[in-house]
């Protein structure tokens, strides 16, 4: 039953399941939401995610009286419900604690973010056996999905003109749409994970548009038994996202959009219908908002039970 659980631990690596960091520099790696197990039809649990970045960084990413401090913490209930064999449906609800920090003023946000709605179809599912008796697994699901402009979106604290990000707020206030795809290859207890997803943004009430974004992750990971219904996964890996600049009023921001490279490393915890785990990630190279904007590290720890 263990090894039937673990060939799907890395079912959704990095899917879209959104929170309010996902709308700019923040958002970077910000899609990420650990790795699922199998369940017969419902799971259930909570994340919570820390995010930061430096915006109107100098020369360099040295520091100026402009330079401004965001942090995120998102505490995010989630879930997932099978249908039939090859349907799953997956729900994000985060709720935000948001700070922004300029020259020892610190202001502060919290409520709902932006919830989010996913459908997924498993289009490969295969089992082989090869060598000598080596058993070899490979996945592939595709899907869809919207997130609702729940999360408060305020215009009045997106300052005029072309050189100043839109970053500190709880949510886009647009409804957007994510299309995703997962491949997961496995020999015996150790496999890889490949998955891409690209998020198409509309424009607001306030006609702004964040810039659309690709995202792709690769992982490595190895499963280790503890027992007959316990086991750790730690895996390991590199995290590419690319964001399209945005649009107010229909022309570029300047101070929007970029591309990352952020590594990453974690472990996932299951006993039983019970599963933990973390994750980590580093920028390894980043050109953000024409570089004004500089993303920091991020964590995540979740906790969630099948049944």
């Amino acid at each position: 039953m263990m090894k039937k659980i673990f060939f799907t631990l890395c079912f959704i690596t990095a899917i879209t399941e959104l929170n309010a960091c996902d709308i700019c520099g923040c958002g970077v790696g910000g899609n990420y939401i650990g790795i699922l197990p199998d369940f017969n039809q419902k799971i259930a649990g909570l994340r919570y995610r820390y995010s930061a970045l430096h915006s109107h960084v100098g020369t360099g990413g040295g520091a100026t009286y402009l330079t401004t401090k965001e942090i995120f913490h998102t505490a995010e209930f989630w879930g997932g419900w099978n249908i039939r064999k090859k349907w799953r449906l997956m729900l994000s609800i985060p709720l935000i604690l948001a700070e922004k920090t300029n020259q020892g003023t610190t202001k502060t946000k919290n409520g709902l973010g932006d919830i989010s709605v996913s459908g997924f179809y498993n289009i490969i599912n295969k089992k082989n056996v090869v060598g000598e008796s080596r058993l070899l697994v490979q996945h592939l699901w595709v899907g869809a999905g919207v997130k609702l402009p729940t999360g408060k979106y305020n215009g009045n604290d997106k300052s005029n003109g072309t050189q100043n990000t839109n970053l500190f707020q709880l949510g886009t206030g647009s409804t957007d749409f994510m299309l995703n795809a997962m491949y997961d290859i496995r020999l015996q207890d150790a496999g890889i994970n490949i998955t891409g997803s690209y998020k198409i943004n509309t424009a607001n009430k306030d006609a702004y548009r964040y810039g659309n974004k690709f995202s792709l992750n690769s992982q490595l990971y190895h499963k280790f038994s503890l027992g007959n219904s316990t086991n750790i996964s730690p895996n390991a890996g590199v995290l590419v996202e690319s964001s399209q600049k945005d649009l107010e009023k229909k022309m570029e921001t300047d101070a929007s959009g970029g591309n990352i490279i952020m590594g990453t490393m974690g472990a996932e915890y299951i006993h039983k219908k019970f599963m933990m785990g973390f994750n980590w990630q580093t920028p390894l190279h980043q050109y953000l908002a024409n570089g004004i904007v500089q993303a920091n590290n991020k964590a995540m720890l979740h906790i969630g039970i099948a049944f």
